[in-house]
């Protein structure tokens, strides 16, 4: 880590989760998400081009993010080298990616969450590769 420590977080697995109901998760992955299933093999995914953004925001040009939920498998994370039957994963920029080699299949589920859909602009473009 480059510079100086100024604060650590200690980020606990159920004291600081949000919870998902079963029927919360499924309207993530049936009306709100666009999704692709993954057959085995090494898949590497990158956002393409695009932006969310807000509109009315003067010199706001959006960012290129995107949320992953990825589920089914098994598959590993390579970024993590654990191998798992779901996980969420974000792309942060143009050369973010996640590559992933699944042993079964699995379906990557793209979205955006925000608090406030009505000036929500923009869209973008999310590459599967299979190597």
């Amino acid at each position: 880590m480059v510079g100086t420590v100024v604060a650590e977080l200690d980020v606990h697995s159920q004291r600081n989760c949000y919870f998902f109901t079963p029927e919360q998760m499924e309207k993530l992955q049936k009306e709100v998400a666009v999704s692709t299933v993954l057959e085995p093999g090494v898949y590497t995914l990158k956002i393409k081009s695009g932006t969310f953004s807000y509109r009315g925001l003067s010199g706001h040009s959006g960012e290129p993010l995107v949320l992953l939920w990825i589920y089914g498998g098994p598959f590993t994370n390579r970024d993590t080298g654990v191998s798992v039957g779901a996980t969420w994963v974000s792309l942060n920029g143009y050369e973010d990616a996640v590559t992933l080699e699944v042993k079964g299949q699995t379906t990557v589920s793209a979205f955006f969450f925000d608090t406030y859909l009505e000036d929500n602009t923009g869209e973008l473009f999310l590459t599967v590769a299979k190597h």
